[in-house]
């Protein structure tokens, strides 16, 4: 007696990697069009909702407006290229807001007591300059943490500030700040102008020479570029310095804006940081760019901008802000896990 066995047919297992790449170049592609989709919709929804948004009036306005912390979160934008993305060991500078303070009281301070233009310019961009350099040294020299050097620095500099300044606004008035306070005939301020060629120049360094190459390889790669020979610790610490000159080129920006100085600047590092690492999300490789800095600029100042024109409180900005810099984060990160 002899039975017919049935042998069940091989099962197949198919590799999930291919699922699991799929399903990241997907999320990568919501990111990078994603960011301009949801920029366009926030002008469109806005133009229909708020009168004169999309004026050239308005727009204007908005780029003014944007102008000092748009040059702080470049400046920004330059430290997390050459340090890395990750904000804890890697680029990050929480000085920069108190840096702008602190040289925009030394600005007011030297008209004060009858200096002119020229000499106050280049007081306020010496400021920046040497706090960039204390960051440098005790970052890529010491090697202390960025978050913990720069967090102390901060405080410093912050301290300085209402020294110099006992606590209280210091006006100025110069030809200078008057000519960037000013506005073209088409009712555009002179610091919309300011910004914009500010990020031009900026990007066509960082990333259209070699020297922003390097920045870009140090802060991905740091062992291939050191493998290659680049000096890690003279770009990083090159990086820091140039932040340190855009907190100086922003007070005196500030003092135009305010006429004179302000107690409040340390009210501005959280837009600041919030506005540089959005940045990447208008950055086809999902990586800091100085022109995604200036569109994350200007999509804050257009959330700012449209709330007010319609009578909503701007205080929601920030909370627009934190859930938007949670999902960038979040999703970068897995991406960055799904490429490894």
């Amino acid at each position: 007696m002899s039975a017919d066995v049935e042998l069940a047919p091989p099962i197949s297992f198919e590799p999930a990697e291919p699922h699991r790449r799929q399903a990241g170049s997907v999320a990568a592609a919501a990111l990078r069009y994603g960011s301009l989709i949801a920029f366009a919709a926030i002008l469109a929804v806005f133009s229909l909702t708020a009168p004169y948004f999309l004026s050239i009036g308005n727009i204007g306005n908005v780029l003014g407006q944007s102008a000092i912390s748009g040059v702080l979160a470049i400046g920004l934008t330059i430290v997390l290229i050459a340090g890395g993305s990750n904000v804890v060991k890697g680029g990050i500078d929480l000085s920069l807001a108190a840096n702008m303070g602190l040289s925009a009281a030394v600005y007011a301070s030297l008209t004060q007591l009858g200096y002119g233009d020229a000499v106050a310019v280049a007081a306020s961009l010496l400021t920046g300059a040497l706090i960039g350099t204390i960051n440098a040294l005790a970052v890529a020299v010491a090697g202390i943490v960025p978050l913990l050097a720069t967090l102390a620095v901060m405080n410093v500099v912050a301290g300085l500030e209402l020294v110099l300044t006992q606590n209280t606004v210091l006006p100025a008035s110069t030809p200078l700040l008057a000519m960037l306070a000013a506005s073209d005939p088409l009712g555009i301020p002179v610091l919309a102008y300011y910004l914009l060629g500010f990020t031009v120049i900026t990007a066509a360094v960082v990333q259209y020479t070699p020297l922003g190459l390097r920045l870009y390889a140090v802060g991905e790669f740091p062992d291939a570029a050191r493998a290659a020979g680049l000096p890690l610790r003279r770009l990083l610490a090159g990086a820091f310095i140039a932040s340190g000159i855009s907190g100086g080129i922003a007070g005196i920006l500030s003092v135009s804006y305010l006429s004179g100085s302000t107690t409040g600047s340390g009210e501005m590092l959280l837009p600041v940081v919030v506005t540089a690492l959005l940045g990447s999300v208008f950055s086809r490789r999902l990586v800091p760019t100085v022109t995604g800095t200036l569109l994350s600029a200007l999509l804050v100042g257009f959330l700012v901008n449209g709330f007010q024109l319609l009578n909503i409180s701007s205080t929601l900005v920030s909370g627009v802000q934190g859930v938007l810099i949670l999902i960038v984060v979040s999703a970068t990160t897995l991406l960055r896990k799904q490429e490894s």
